[in-house]
């Protein structure tokens, strides 16, 4: 198991990351990091799976920034567990195509080593991010649906 990080480095790997400024993330990735983002990559663009640093500084200098103009990340959980951390966040943007304020909930589950995140899972609210991004109610036919069994 690796040397536990502390909540400190975890609170301002945070502090870096709602910045959005890829030279304050910089310092806490490691060079071979693995970043995946899950959510509606017809929708954000930088949803998906990076590997190295370099191509997570893309994400935070270009990628996203192409798409969303972040304005707000607010932590409501952070639990760090040895070198393992899991988070649920709320982001707030304006998304660049229209202008439209959107806010959704994220959970992200960390690995550190020596103080530098080497994996990075994050999995957006993706129904919720869908709705506003498209600015309408998205519809369910719950009457198509099959029902869901009944575990005894």
């Amino acid at each position: 198991m690796a040397p536990p990080v502390a909540r400190t480095t975890v609170a301002a790997f945070y502090q870096a990351y709602a910045s959005r400024d890829p030279a304050k993330i910089a310092p806490f990735i490691d060079d071979n990091v693995e970043w995946m983002i899950v959510g509606p990559i017809d929708l954000f663009h930088f949803c998906g799976r990076r590997r190295g640093k370099a191509a997570v500084l893309e994400l935070f200098g270009r990628t996203i920034p192409d798409i969303l103009q972040v304005t707000g990340v607010v932590s409501d959980m952070l639990l760090v567990d040895g070198d393992q951390v899991a988070a649920l966040n709320r982001l707030t943007a304006i998304q660049r195509a229209t202008g439209r304020i959107i806010s959704y909930r994220v959970a992200q589950f960390l690995r550190f080593r020596n103080d530098k995140v080497v994996d990075f899972r994050s999995l957006i609210d993706s129904f919720d991010a869908a709705e506003q991004v498209l600015g309408h109610h998205i519809a369910l036919r719950v009457d198509e649906s099959p029902p869901l069994p009944v575990m005894a």
